[in-house]
């Protein structure tokens, strides 16, 4: 499959681009300088004869700046004004599958939840997420394969958690999330939680699709 991958470099597209490149896909993952999330045409260029996007570029603030709000700036246009461009460049485009990273933490907080529990009210900072998630929605409204990753607090190489987080009630190994991503290009459209099991977050429907199982 010819694959559009954005944010090779960050945490998830480190661990996730090996495993794309196993299965043996045609994979474009250009550097930040080498393809403007932010220029419409650029994207149109770079989306044409993608077969699939995996949108994973982000631009999470180091832990000491998380409470400056203008330290999400980079992040919130990456999440919703970039994916708004790629869907835009994909839907004119024969693509046909487009995969979005999202967060557990827009569920409310107390009891179980799954997929058809509401967001709770989102922080600033996370209504950039909603917007991103609404693009794949638009892309699967066009009749297409739009799917949603609601991953779990990220933990292991690269990120900010030699282990999982306890203060988190979702957490997710990010070599599991790397998987997680390459299972996504083949699932219908929709939104799937992915974290460890028996946590405040059920990941079942995803293990129902996929048959997948953490293994960290």
């Amino acid at each position: 499959m010819r694959l559009l991958v954005t944010g090779g470099i960050g945490v998830l597209g480190r661990a996730t681009l090996p495993l794309l490149r196993a299965q043996h896909h045609v994979i474009h993952a250009p550097a930040p300088g080498d393809l403007d999330l932010f220029d419409a045409e650029a994207v149109a260029c770079a989306t044409d004869g993608a077969e699939a996007i995996v949108h994973l570029a982000t631009h999470i603030p180091p832990r000491e700046r998380a409470a400056d709000r203008e330290a999400w700036r980079e992040n919130d246009r990456l999440r919703a004004e970039a994916s708004r461009l790629l869907v835009d460049g994909a839907l004119a485009a024969t693509t046909a599958a487009y995969v979005q990273p999202s967060v557990t933490f827009l569920y409310p907080q107390e009891g179980v939840v799954d997929e058809e529990t509401p967001p709770g009210p989102a922080p600033d900072h996370l209504r950039s997420a909603l917007a991103a998630e609404g693009q794949a929605a638009r892309f699967a409204a066009a009749g297409r394969r739009g799917v949603v990753l609601r991953l779990g607090l990220l933990d292991g190489p690269g990120t900010s958690n030699e282990r999982p987080n306890e203060r988190y009630q979702s957490t997710l190994h990010v070599a599991d999330a790397a998987r997680a991503l390459v299972a996504a290009l083949d699932l219908p459209s929709g939104i799937y939680n992915v974290c460890r099991d028996g946590e405040h977050v059920s990941n079942g429907r995803f293990k129902r699709a996929t048959g997948w199982r953490h293994e960290r």
